[in-house]
């Protein structure tokens, strides 16, 4: 498993972009990076509580797809300067004031499994 450098992730995730909604979590990623891959969403982690690919969902220019649908065959292809929300339904539960934790694993051909980790106060 390939783990993501801090100074990068910093330039994809959204910060500040952490919040609940109705449903569940959100969070916005923006690719800055240059154009790239997602042959899967295999899970996201907050404060140790891990969500899989069944309750995950990314949505990107106005299209929402389904983790389970995410796959070598149908790949996310994340242009540079793309950006996207990652939501997990009824999740909610494991956010907290002030920081938390999360983990996010993603597949790519290229590089196999990614995990990219940040943490990001809840706002409202």
């Amino acid at each position: 498993m390939a783990v993501l450098p801090d100074f990068l992730i910093k330039r994809v995730y959204k910060k500040g972009s952490l919040r609940k909604t109705d449903t569940g979590i959100e969070f916005d990623l923006k690719n800055v990076l240059g154009p790239g891959v997602i042959s899967g969403l295999e899970s996201i982690q907050i404060n140790g509580h891990t969500f899989t690919k069944e309750v995950i969902s990314f949505v990107t220019g106005g299209v929402e797809l389904l983790a389970t649908k995410v796959d070598e065959l149908n790949p996310i292809q994340f242009r540079l300067n793309q950006e996207g929300t990652m939501k997990l339904k009824e999740a909610a539960n494991c956010l907290k004031d002030g920081l938390n934790q999360i983990i996010l694993e993603i597949m790519n051909p290229e590089a196999g499994k990614l995990k990219i980790t940040f943490a990001d106060n809840l706002h409202f």
